[in-house]
């Protein structure tokens, strides 16, 4: 296998493409999930946009078929495997502008995943972030994955982004703790490194009764952009985008944004 061939592999593993690229999108959308979350959470969103952008979503080790792999518990090493992904993929990630959509510890590695390719000279489009404080702002948990898996059961049920039935079964439970704790480790010990701020859009959504972020925090994203900066507020917690009243709103200002 030549070193392209397994450059290619090895970003397939980071980069999932869920439907057929229109010929004509206008612009990429790379789409990264939560903590504990994995790339199939956002299967919902590229079906409704897969007639107008090209949809990709990441894969974080540790999770689906990627369960066996090492598991990656540092926001910057995630960002830089998301990066060195999206310059060993097939289209590579200059071939058609590129926007970053992340949720919660996703938009966390969006943010960092936006600012190396800035220093690249090859910024994003726009940038959303979505269910997660400003990267300047202090983490509101610190030790959550030192504690036992009671406490992040605890955790998830209080979130409500995962489905109820696998909180009651102890073989998914052994399945998906490993990969959450490595994540919580990540938002956990993620510390701000002050740097030039970006010159792209950002646009910030956060939930009215999110109880992990307040308005302000997801303001202060503005202090992150020399761009324009937005903040929108939508009905419901932490996972108001799991909705599909919610999910279909940010569908729409995602196509309003990126294709006009």
């Amino acid at each position: 296998m030549t070193s392209t061939s397994l450059n290619r592999a090895t970003a397939s593993r980071w980069l999932r493409r869920f439907h057929t690229v229109p010929r004509h999108a206008p612009a990429r959308l790379l789409l990264l999930p939560h903590a504990g979350g994995s790339a199939s959470y956002y299967f919902p969103f590229s079906e409704a946009l897969a007639g107008s952008l090209d949809v990709l979503a990441v894969q974080y080790p540790g999770r689906q078929e990627r369960l066996q792999e090492p598991l990656v518990a540092d926001i910057g090493r995630l960002a830089d495997h998301v990066v060195q992904a999206l310059a060993d993929s097939e289209d590579g990630p200059g071939d058609r502008p590129l926007a970053l959509f992340g949720h919660s510890m996703g938009a966390l590695v969006a943010y960092e995943v936006a600012c190396r390719l800035q220093e690249l000279g090859t910024p994003v489009r726009e940038l959303f972030l979505s269910g997660r404080r400003a990267a300047s702002c202090p983490n509101d948990l610190e030790h959550l994955h030192t504690q036992d898996d009671a406490a992040l059961v605890t955790e998830l049920r209080a979130m409500d982004g995962t489905d109820g039935e696998v909180l009651t079964h102890p073989e998914l439970l052994r399945l998906i703790l490993p990969s959450l704790r490595a994540d919580y480790r990540a938002v956990e010990s993620y510390r701000h490194r002050p740097r030039p701020r970006l010159t792209c859009p950002v646009t910030t959504l956060t939930g009215d009764s999110d109880p992990r972020v307040d308005r302000a925090q997801a303001a202060a994203w503005a202090d992150h952009t020399t761009g324009r900066h937005e903040l929108r507020v939508f009905p419901g917690g932490h996972f108001y985008l799991s909705a599909p009243r919610q999910r279909a709103a940010v569908v729409e200002l995602l196509l309003s944004r990126l294709v006009g």
